[in-house]
């Protein structure tokens, strides 16, 4: 249950303080596990949070929507608040694995500007949603459809998949998985992954060259302390 939410059903919060746009597209050039470790390994969606399709790597802004099992109703609300470089993050009162959303909600929300949809539950039409080149990270496929007739709320907190999303957080998702970032720590958190990825750089380079993880991260002698024996 999202328990910290349950207090707001039925708002619609118009203006959110997004991310700063720079920051979230350098983070968008790491991907999902450089951000999750430079963010000090949180804010990680768990694992069942799958692409739709491969080779798929997004960033941008969260807005947020609260849905309730088997409801599609905010889905249509949330449309209306996406601002160009948004990402729609979808968290349910209670598991479902109905299919939310497919072809013509992707319709809208691409007309409004929006760069993806991250969704605990279900999605439908895939194939259509992959001819569109709509990027959704989601629980499931389901084509069981879903009604309209509960109230949820748009651009409030919520419990997404394990993790907590406030409206206008940064959002990295890959093929690897959905990292959160808070938006007031953005710049600091690119920064940290900016320096990350170049030290990647540099180890890259010298094990292509030969260089043994081995010896490149001293192991040595901590294996051989933990009773390692290399028998000939």
């Amino acid at each position: 249950m999202n328990t910290p939410l349950m207090n707001q059903l039925g708002v619609v919060k118009r203006h959110i303080l997004r991310a700063e746009r720079g920051h979230v597209d350098h983070l968008g050039q790491f991907g999902s596990a450089t951000v999750h470790e430079a963010m000090g390994r949180v804010g990680l969606m768990k694992p069942y949070m799958r692409p739709i399709q491969p080779d798929q790597l997004v960033a941008g802004t969260a807005v947020t929507v609260l849905l309730h099992p088997g409801d599609n109703w905010m889905m249509h609300v949330v449309a209306e608040q996406i601002q160009p470089g948004d990402i729609v993050v979808a968290a349910i009162t209670a598991e479902c694995t109905d299919g939310y959303f497919g072809d013509l909600l992707a319709t809208s929300f691409m007309a409004r500007g929006a760069k993806a949809l991250i969704i605990d539950a279900g999605v439908r039409d895939v194939r259509i949603l992959k001819e569109m080149g709509f990027p959704v990270w989601s629980k499931c496929v389901s084509a069981k459809g879903t009604i309209k007739s509960t109230l949820g709320s748009v651009n409030i907190p919520v419990l997404c998949a394990g993790s907590l999303v406030h409206p206008g957080d940064a959002v990295i998702a890959d093929d690897d998985g959905v990292v959160i970032v808070p938006a007031a720590d953005v710049a600091r958190v690119a920064s940290i992954a900016q320096k990350r990825e170049d030290l990647e750089g540099e180890k890259r380079a010298r094990l292509a060259a030969g260089v043994l993880g081995l010896d490149m991260y001293n192991m040595r002698g901590p294996l051989e302390q933990a009773g390692l024996k290399y028998i000939d």
